[in-house]
């Protein structure tokens, strides 16, 4: 049998000037074998096949390649959030979208769900709306989903303020319940927790 293979076969050696591409690179590829505990700066330039002091040259600590490994993971949950949102225009299936986008990514990268928002940085002050669309991260593009929702009628004005974070704990809970348990993660089970935390979600914000 051949070897397993490892988040530094996985990165390919970094060309002159792309250091800190390859950095995060191997940091990106360290959390989704282990979450946010083993993005470390020195087994990520092991896997540049740099030294160690190299690395400090682009990253002050490991916290800072943390980051922008937890920046990476968000955009690439708030990108299958779109993706599953764009499937329909309806304003309530839009909205149903976005919790079965975020459930199913955590499922399927628990290494990069989990140190999505290890590091994150403070809410915006800008609307959702007034962000460029790939600068929107998880929490806006619910935000704008919420908008939608709210502009079709489905969602009263007065029930919009704070509505993201009603939303936001549903669905997050519900992922971390499937990943650490109790709740089994089983196909069956977990299209049916999903539909149960999406139809509470639904009743408790939306117009029916």
């Amino acid at each position: 049998m051949g070897q397993a293979t490892t988040s530094r076969d996985r990165v390919k050696p970094y060309h002159h000037g792309a250091l800190r591409a390859t950095l995060i690179e191997a940091g990106i590829a360290l959390a989704r074998e282990g979450g946010p505990d083993r993005v470390i700066l020195r087994e990520a330039a092991r896997a540049a096949g740099v030294t160690h002091s190299a690395a400090y040259r682009h990253f002050a600590d490991r916290e800072a390649l943390l980051a922008e490994v937890a920046h990476h993971a968000r955009q690439a949950l708030a990108a299958e959030m779109r993706h599953q949102v764009a499937r329909t225009n309806d304003p309530r299936l839009r909205l149903r979208a976005v919790g079965t986008a975020y459930v199913h990514f955590a499922l399927a990268e628990p290494g990069l769900f989990r140190t999505a928002f290890i590091a994150y940085p403070p809410a915006t002050e800008l609307p959702p709306a007034a962000l460029p669309t790939e600068e929107c991260g998880p929490y806006e593009i619910l935000g704008q989903v919420l908008d939608e929702a709210q502009t079709a009628g489905l969602l009263d004005p007065i029930r919009r303020p704070g509505a993201e974070i009603a939303a936001w704990s549903a669905v997050h809970g519900l992922a971390g319940l499937l990943l650490d348990g109790p709740l089994p993660a089983t196909p069956e089970n977990l299209e049916d927790s999903l539909e149960r935390v999406l139809d509470a979600t639904e009743r408790g914000l939306v117009n029916m």
